[in-house]
């Protein structure tokens, strides 16, 4: 098509400004993964060295309100408390990255343990909800494992964890069934009928001592978060430098102008 006997040229501004724009993004995803790489190091550089220090004894129930999960979380306990086995719960395991060994579909047993007075073995009025550990789909009832239903006070080591965030797509707990799909150790505490005013805002994900027969299964938290970080930006980086070089080409080659 000519206008005045000419060929009309196509402006490149109709196509700069959203090239701009789409360069633009993809350097801001390209900063922001890198930024995500330098918070993931942090963080695994914190839980690592959390989770390898030496428990501590669990403070008491006075000391719980002035827990800071930012702070506190991973960190290693230590606590001498008596299971109530009538009252634990069965809550879906999920892959998790802190255990490996866990792979195929099963539970996690959380049961309430009431805290134990070193001194005098007097049962102190505070409960903290214990992952005891996994076990699978065809060992979820209590019966078929038996031997791990131990009721005597124990010393528990462990890792303070707090409850997981709930999310859309988190299907709703089933109390009656006693089957969960967060761990939080409120919720649980109250489908079970204990005093809330009692229960720890965290639970303890156990590492030790191993029970009979060996269920639930404890095991030893690992940090094992991806780091894709730098893959990613450099994705983003790629693809920048690629629409670049390709408008760039056809600025050069299309002999049009504005």
């Amino acid at each position: 098509m000519t206008v005045g006997g000419a060929p009309r040229k196509r402006s490149w501004l109709g196509l700069f400004v959203p090239a701009v724009l789409a360069f633009t993004v993809l350097i801001a995803l390209g900063t922001w993964q890198l930024e995500r790489k330098t918070w993931k190091e942090a963080l695994i550089a914190s839980l690592t060295e959390r989770l390898a220090a030496p428990p501590q004894a669990l403070p008491p129930a006075a000391e719980w309100g002035k827990l800071d999960r930012a702070r506190d979380e991973y960190r290693q306990v230590r606590f001498v408390a008596a299971f109530d086995n009538t009252r634990e719960a069965l809550v879906f395991a999920a892959a998790s990255a802190f255990r490996p060994d866990v792979s195929s579909p099963g539970y996690w047993v959380f049961a309430p343990a009431r805290r134990i007075g070193a001194a005098d073995s007097v049962t102190v009025d505070s409960v903290v909800m214990v992952n005891r550990g996994f076990v699978p789909d065809g060992r979820r009832a209590p019966t078929s494992r038996a031997a791990g239903q131990v009721s005597q006070p124990l010393e528990i080591t462990g890792v303070l964890r707090w409850p997981d965030e709930r999310h859309w797509f988190t299907p709703a707990n089933d109390p009656d069934h006693n089957l969960w799909f967060s761990r939080d150790p409120a919720g649980i505490a109250a489908g079970k009928g204990l005093d809330p005013k009692t229960v720890a805002p965290f639970y303890v994900e156990q590492e030790a001592p191993a029970p009979p027969g060996g269920l639930p299964q404890p095991g030893r938290l690992v940090v094992a978060l991806p780091d894709d970080h730098l893959q990613y930006a450099l994705t983003w980086y790629g693809l920048a430098t690629v629409l670049a070089a390709v408008f760039g080409a056809w600025l050069f080659t299309s002999g049009r102008t504005a």
